[in-house]
Parts: C-alpha cells; sequence; structure tokens
C-alpha cells in the first residue's frame, strides 16, 4: 500500500480469511467511517469482463449480504490497527462502456448490525437487573468474537414481578440502546483489539484518558494535519429543568435545574461557554425517586458540547491511525483553541498510494487546561 503501511483484507462466512490475490489486485479503494453509535465500511472493486470476482466468485456467494463477514486490518509502522469487522449489507455493480471503469462496491456495517435483525417480543426478564439482561442478550454474540463489556449503572433497582415484569422490545440492538439511554449510557460495538474479535460496550461514554499524539497545524516540519477547522456553537449547551413533586406532600410542583456538565467527561476548556438555553422538556412527577434521580444523571451525561472541530490528515505523516472514542491533543492553533480534544467520529479512506483520514472533534470551552499536550 505504502512504505511502513500494509492492508490486509479478510472475507468469509462466521471467520473470514485472507482474499485472494486476484481480489487485492482488484481493491480499487477503501473506506472505513467510526462514528459514535455505529460504524460502516464501503470497499470499491474494479471489475472487467475477465475478472474472477464478476465471474465465478459474486455469482458462488462470496459476497453475499449478511452471511458474508469483512475484516480490515491496516499494519502502520509494524503495528497492527483493526479499522473494521462487519457485515456485508450491500454491493452495487456499475458497469460501464469504457474499457476498465466497471465497478463492484460492496458496502456494510459492523456487527452490532447482527443484533438488528431479528425482533425478539417473546423474551421476558422477571426480577432482572438491567446490567444481568445485557449480559444475557450479549451471550448469544460470543460465537462471533464479541466480548461484553458492561458497567452496572448507578442506579439499578430490579422490579418487582406482581408489579412490573420487563418486556424485551424489538430487536437486540434496539432495546439495547434504549436501555442504555433509560441510564445516560450507551451501547456500541468496537472492532479489535486483535483481528477477529470485538468489544460490545454498555456503560457511561468515557473517553480513554491517554490521549493520542497531538494534532500540529501551522508548526512547519512539525506539522502533521492537512486542515483543520474549529467551531464555537453558543446555542449548543442549555440547562434543563424537571419537574416533580415535593417528598411530603406529593401535591407541590418542585423545578429542579439540571447543569450541562457531563459527569462522564471531565472539561477540558479553562473557559466553559455558559449555557445559553432553558427548557422544560421532562415531567417527573408521577415517576419514582430512583427513576428521577437516574434521569437526572442521564441527562448530565448527554450534555453537549460547544466547540467542534473538522480535519484532515495523512496518516503515514501522523504516524498511526486516529482512532475515536479516544482523546487527542491539538497544537499550533492559538491559544483559545490549543489543548485536548475528545474525538466523536473517524474516517479512513486508503487507496494505492493514498492513507487519509477526516475526523470530527469536540470539547466545552475555549484555553486549555494544562500547558502541553503530548507530541509522541
Amino acid at each position: 500500500m505504502l512504505k511502513g503501511a500494509h492492508l490486509t483484507l479478510m472475507i468469509g462466512p462466521v471467520v473470514p480469511v485472507p482474499v485472494p490475490k486476484s481480489v487485492m489486485d482488484s481493491l480499487l479503494s477503501v473506506q472505513v467511517t467510526n462514528g459514535k453509535d455505529k460504524s460502516g465500511f464501503q470497499l470499491t472493486f474494479g471489475v472487467g469482463k475477465e475478472s474472477q470476482l464478476l465471474r465465478i466468485m459474486l455469482p458462488a456467494g462470496y459476497l453475499d449480504p449478511i452471511v458474508t463477514r469483512v475484516i480490515i486490518v491496516a499494519t502502520v509502522n509494524g503495528f497492527p490497527n483493526v479499522l473494521m469487522d462487519g457485515m456485508i449489507t450491500r454491493h452495487e455493480l456499475a458497469p460501464s462502456n469504457e474499457p476498465g471503469q466497471s465497478t463492484l462496491t460492496v458496502t456494510g456495517e459492523d456487527l452490532s448490525i447482527l443484533m438488528d435483525i431479528v425482533e425478539m417480543p417473546f423474551m421476558r426478564y422477571p426480577a432482572m437487573l438491567d446490567i444481568a439482561q445485557v449480559y444475557l442478550i450479549l451471550s448469544k454474540y460470543l460465537a462471533f468474537g464479541i466480548v461484553p463489556i458492561a458497567i452496572p449503572p448507578i442506579i439499578d433497582v430490579p422490579p418487582v414481578p406482581t408489579s412490573k415484569l420487563p418486556t424485551h422490545k424489538g430487536t437486540d440492538l434496539q432495546y439495547l440502546k434504549k436501555m442504555a439511554s433509560s441510564h445516560g449510557y450507551v451501547f456500541y460495538v468496537e472492532p479489535g483489539p486483535a483481528p477477529a474479535t470485538s468489544i460490545a460496550y454498555f456503560g457511561p461514554d468515557i473517553r480513554i484518558p491517554v490521549p493520542q499524539p497531538a494534532l500540529s497545524i501551522n508548526m512547519d516540519a512539525h506539522t502533521n494535519v492537512e486542515s483543520l477547522t474549529f467551531s464555537l456553537d453558543g446555542l449548543a449547551k442549555k440547562i434543563i429543568v424537571i419537574s416533580t413533586w415535593d417528598p411530603a406532600t406529593q401535591k407541590i410542583p418542585i423545578a429542579v435545574p439540571v447543569p450541562n456538565i457531563n459527569i462522564f467527561k471531565p472539561p477540558l476548556g479553562a473557559r466553559p461557554t455558559p449555557p445559553a438555553k432553558v427548557e422544560f422538556p421532562l415531567q417527573l412527577a408521577e415517576e419514582t425517586v430512583p427513576k428521577i434521580v437516574d434521569r437526572a444523571l442521564g441527562i448530565l451525561a448527554e450534555s453537549a458540547h460547544a466547540i467542534t472541530v473538522s480535519g484532515s490528515l495523512d496518516v503515514m505523516r501522523y504516524g498511526q491511525p486516529l482512532r475515536n472514542r479516544m482523546l487527542v491533543g491539538v497544537r499550533g492553533s492559538g491559544l483559545a483553541y490549543d489543548g485536548l480534544y475528545y474525538v466523536n467520529s473517524v474516517t479512513t479512506k486508503i487507496k494505492h498510494g493514498e492513507f487519509k483520514q477526516s475526523f470530527q472533534l469536540s470539547r466545552d470551552g475555549l484555553i486549555a487546561i494544562g500547558d502541553r499536550v503530548p507530541v509522541y
């Protein structure tokens, strides 16, 4: 692919194997998008009339959707990085009258797509804690190398079977995401760290505290990004007010403001942007105290960041692929915007002789808390 970089592509049912040389030679480009909730990929192949991929492998079911698994690994400077582990969901053939211009595009999503196929309305969970339900549901996917990591909610009270019987609504993915949202948690499937393994994470949206090497702009020979654009939205942060009844008489309404502070993401800016809006969307007067506290904690965990950053980089110049859901430093942009940021999403694009990424970062205020960011 490039000097110091090597691309490995594996395709097959359940446990994929490295693709034949003819398939690798016809590969034109790879695109992998790692977002907050879900990740996806797209492979583009050049196919001709005599292409084995078109004449033999495609009719034989080599790229059949849902049953075919794809693993994409980029080895940079000797270190393997699992960019994607997912299932093919569709493919598109675009024949052309021009010689060598016909393409076959394969699109897919991460392994969470397996959890979003079959609805399970017959499942009941009598007197089970939410964390127990999570592990029970995810146990079905261990055969695909999906290892569950679930953190118990701060407040998790088992329902009394005589008054409430938790019922599985929708697919496994829909039910897990709904349960995570009710506690202010997130649920997603992360590929890696080893090929053919993934992590199913249920818990607070906590970024790994060890920062990645700094993104440097306008620093001559030390510059390692192609572009950076900063944006501060003064309307992004707000205060949400929830209402309930007083605990003594249950007749007097009490308004409780919930500040825009994320309890799971420490502030990275010394000058936080003040909230500009006040909303009253929640009426929890009929809910129990544990439910009200749990919802308030969820609001704290879902608070928005006012500063967003978009940019692009060349992976070989940066030294390693940038990963989402981690911290990264920024330097060279000035006192207001230098410092640490959360990586929200990364899109990787690979072609012959090219390995680039575009990304989205965020944080809650101006001016870095510390005076240094990790460079390497």
